[in-house]
């Protein structure tokens, strides 16, 4: 039996959890306060998954601001962070940009966006 033990992220609690495994399969789960850390555990030993927060050129502003702040819309595997952060390397996009525009579509053929998360006029 394989046994991991984990800060979990799920609230703001941070709770110390066990998490027991047999042949990759989650059999027990320790240590949780509440259901998100249960669900939090067996998903981050099974398939870890990560938001990317990142920013990206901008050219035009009218605010001088030179980058825009950028987030994955979703969570994507967590072995793919470095394939989206050098897609993002070379990205310049043009003012305006709103908060919610994709400023790239299926990002590293992950099938997920990345959106501005600030407006730059």
């Amino acid at each position: 039996m394989e046994v991991r033990n984990l800060i979990c992220i799920g609230c703001p609690l941070g709770c110390p959890i066990e998490v027991s495994m047999e042949e990759g399969k989650v059999t027990a789960v320790k240590g949780n306060t509440c259901p998100r850390g249960d669900a939090y555990a067996r998903k981050e030993v099974t398939n870890p998954t990560r938001i990317v927060t990142s920013t990206v050129r901008v050219s035009g502003s009218q605010d001088g601001a030179v980058t825009v702040p950028c987030k994955t819309a979703q969570d994507i595997p967590k072995d793919r962070i470095f394939d989206v952060a050098r897609a993002l390397k070379g990205v310049a996009v043009a003012a305006p940009v709103s908060i919610g525009d994709v400023v790239v579509s299926n990002v590293a053929g992950t099938g997920v966006d990345v959106i501005a998360t600030k407006s730059v006029k």
